[in-house]
């Protein structure tokens, strides 16, 4: 993983991207993936990170993360929905 890192660190400074802007897309890109692998919930992932909800809060507001788009694109869909699937399914049998 270390190795793969690097190799991305280097394509960055290659295309010219700032340190700037390479720390603020690691740090948006990493609490995605942590708040994903917790459905949006920001209290699992501020836990997850370490750190206070409140802080996690802040930080995204910060990198312009809208945690309800996070949370929508990891919900399942509504019971009914699921229902008319499985129904489906067995009309199709």
């Amino acid at each position: 993983m270390k190795e793969q890192l690097e190799s991305l660190v280097q394509q960055m400074r290659q295309h010219g991207m700032a340190y700037e802007s390479a720390t603020k897309e690691f740090k948006k890109q990493y609490i995605l993936s942590v708040l994903a692998s917790h459905r949006g919930n920001q209290s699992r992932a501020a836990r997850h990170l370490n750190m206070h909800r409140n802080t996690l809060s802040r930080i995204l507001t910060e990198l312009e993360i809208d945690p309800r788009q996070v949370r929508t694109a990891t919900r399942r869909p509504p019971r009914s929905v699921e229902r008319n699937h499985v129904a489906e399914r067995k009309i199709a049998q």
